[in-house]
């Protein structure tokens, strides 16, 4: 058996300025995959977040008698996924934050130093010895560099705003289109004549009455969606400007 080393050994440290560029790619490269790594499972929770979406919407609106608590089933259900994709941006968030570094302090320099910087940014021209120290500190105590609550805001106004949107305005046409309800057990009414009108939409106590949900009234139901997405729309709002350095391009 061989045995187990007793004392530590020291690793050796770059010592010309080679050595350090070829760890520089080295450690960027690295980087670069843990991102796009955190950034495919982004991705692929907004993927399921659609399949969700585009599989409840063919179940409700296919038929009078699916009940529009499907609907409020899926409003969970995303809820559920943005969540665990607020948690996943904050892991990218601390990856793509370190490459940005890399890429505004050293690449930039390396291809074009001294380059006039824009209206209200800080001057590239002049050197930003910290960086390295910040960067040194993330590597030896990671910390996250955004909250949740933040992260939530990001992912809710970039991609989930919008289906949430199409949700409400689904729901909203399943519980006052008669055709899309079930009306004293049969679906709609015959074509045509008179009650062609009523065919096609409720009337208040209708709406309030197709909107109940078991034991809870349909006031109660529109107050609680109303709630939601009030809240939503406060989540989305409150969420902080992103950095003035990283441009246009963002996730």
């Amino acid at each position: 058996m061989i045995a187990a080393p007793t004392e530590a050994v020291a690793l050796p440290f770059p010592k010309t300025p080679s050595e350090t560029i070829t760890v520089l790619a080295h450690y960027h490269r690295a980087e670069i995959a843990r991102m796009a790594g955190w950034r495919d499972r982004i991705d692929r929770t907004t993927n399921w977040a659609i399949t969700v979406i585009a599989a409840m919407l063919s179940v409700s609106l296919s038929t009078p008698t699916a009940h529009h608590g499907v609907l409020l089933f899926c409003m969970l259900l995303v809820m559920l996924l943005l969540s665990i994709e607020a948690r996943r941006y904050r892991f990218f968030d601390v990856y793509r934050t370190r490459v940005r570094q890399l890429e505004r302090h050293y690449y930039a320099e390396v291809f074009a130093p001294g380059t006039a910087p824009r209206p209200g940014a800080p001057d590239p021209r002049t050197p930003d010895p910290g960086w390295t120290r910040l960067l040194a500190d993330d590597l030896r105590h990671p910390m996250f560099h955004i909250s949740l609550r933040e992260a939530f805001g990001r992912r809710l106004r970039r991609n989930y705003g919008w289906m949430f949107a199409i949700l409400l305005l689904a729901w909203v046409l399943k519980i006052t289109s008669a055709r899309l309800q079930e009306v004293g057990g049969q679906a709609g009414g015959q074509a045509g004549g008179p009650a062609s009108v009523a065919e096609t939409t409720h009337g208040i106590p209708e709406i309030l009455a197709g909107a109940g949900l078991g034991p809870l009234p349909g006031w109660l139901v529109l107050a609680g969606v109303a709630a939601f997405y009030a809240w939503l729309l406060a989540a989305g709002l409150r969420a902080g400007r992103r950095d003035p350095d990283d441009g246009s391009v963002h996730v």
